[in-house]
């Protein structure tokens, strides 16, 4: 069903995609300001999805020893080292001795020494497919393997894959790939993302990776509700003095009619690898197709009247 907003635009993608009863949208709110770097979440999501290993080498630029998204990687944490500024009370949970709740900011000071004495701060974020809400990987895929579900999510069939790779080159964030190793690891050669585990959505279970974070820094619900819990915390943390909170991904008015996995950031988007304003690359399919169809029609009648000229 192709509507007058199907490649660009503000829509309900399960809707447009043709569910005419669905369940809302779902989808995941990262709060970045409260991620601990622990990556539960990167090994939650690979025993439920039973993803291959990664490189896991350090490459001595970064404690990250993931390094990105990847087939096999389809949780990632960025370690993003930035110069330090001064602590401050982020509403991060935490708990001395015997589960005595501690003051976030008393004990930041206590482990990393005054503000004076650091000289750099870790910024980091649990990154993920973002589900578009106009997902160019699903418009180019040529054999249906892509598909939206009744949640709003995209999701891969491996079965139904050829490996083709047109989903990799047209996905604006670099989430996609096909896998290429190890060997003897399933479906070599296919497409592979995150599905924002489509089969504990259907049993109304939470995402493995959400289920897994302890400081709640991945939040999985209704896209609405996510969008609301996640204003609220950026007003609170402008009001607390953390002015570079930001949200990323959540506006449905920008390139790719916003995500279903959107992101409070503390800095801007191009430190964490996020690309700055992405746009869905079919936006300008409709008229591309328009402009063919006209030159084609041109062409007819040029032969037409070709044609006439000669009779006479």
């Amino acid at each position: 069903m192709i509507g007058r907003n199907s490649l660009f635009g503000p829509v309900d993608p399960a809707a447009d995609a043709g569910y005419d009863d669905h369940p809302k949208r779902k989808g995941f709110f990262t709060d970045t300001s409260v991620c601990i770097g622990c990556k539960a979440c990167e090994v939650a999501c690979k025993e439920w999805n039973d993803v291959p290993e990664n490189l896991f080498e350090m490459l001595g630029t970064s404690y990250d020893n993931s390094h990105s998204l990847n087939a096999n990687q389809w949780r990632h944490v960025a370690f993003v080292e930035r110069p330090a500024k001064p602590p401050v009370d982020l509403g991060m949970p935490s708990m001395g001795p015997g589960g005595v709740a501690v003051d976030a900011v008393t004990q930041q000071t206590e482990v990393a020494g005054s503000a004076e004495d650091m000289d750099f701060r870790w910024l980091m974020s649990s990154d993920v497919c973002k589900h578009c809400t106009h997902a160019a990987c699903l418009d180019v895929c040529p054999t249906g393997s892509l598909f939206r579900s009744e949640f709003g999510t995209v999701v891969v069939q491996d079965e139904i894959c050829n490996g083709c790779g047109y989903c990799v080159a047209a996905c604006p964030y670099g989430v996609i790939d096909r896998r290429k190793g190890p060997d003897g690891a399933d479906n070599i050669g296919i497409a592979q993302k995150c599905t924002l585990c489509y089969d504990r959505l259907t049993e109304d279970q939470v995402p493995a990776c959400a289920k897994a974070c302890p400081t709640e820094s991945i939040l999985f619900g209704d896209v609405e509700e996510l969008r609301q819990t996640a204003n609220d915390r950026v007003a609170r943390l402008h009001e607390q003095g953390v002015m570079d909170a930001r949200l990323y991904g959540n506006d449905p008015e920008d390139g790719v009619g916003g995500t279903g996995a959107f992101f409070l950031l503390l800095d801007e988007p191009e430190v964490y690898g996020l690309p700055p304003d992405p746009v869905v690359t079919t936006k300008d399919l409709p008229a591309m197709f328009n402009r063919a169809g006209m030159a084609a029609l041109a062409l007819l009648a040029g032969g037409v009247v070709s044609f006439l000229g000669r009779k006479r």
